[in-house]
Parts: C-alpha cells; structure tokens; sequence
C-alpha cells in the first residue's frame, strides 16, 4: 500500500476535509492506524493531527 511508504519519506503536505471545509496539513507522518483508518501527523512544533483516511483529498 501507497501509505505506507510515506513512513519512510520525509515531510508530507496532506489536503483533507473536516466537518465540510478543505484543511491542510504539513508535517512527518507520525503513525498510519489501518484498523481505525487513521493518518497522524506531527508538525514543526510537535503537534499532532489525526485525519480519517476517506477524508484525504490530495497528499503530497
């Protein structure tokens, strides 16, 4: 699978949507949880964001 290759890549800049409206997120991919199809991301600042996987529109 594609995603699990972004584990080993660098930064990734992922296009998603939430409740309605397009958000954007930047930052390492910091765990890829296929039995609750979730993304983590953690950015420069070591937050992390938790994206539902039907809701990633464009990751790059």
């Amino acid at each position: 699978m594609f995603l699990k290759k972004l584990i080993k890549n660098g930064s990734v800049t992922v296009n998603y949507y939430e409740n309605g409206s397009l958000k954007t997120c930047k930052g390492r991919v910091y765990n890829l949880n296929l039995y609750e199809q979730t993304l983590s991301l953690k950015d420069e600042k070591q937050n992390i964001f938790f994206i539902r996987l039907s809701g990633i529109e464009d990751i790059y």
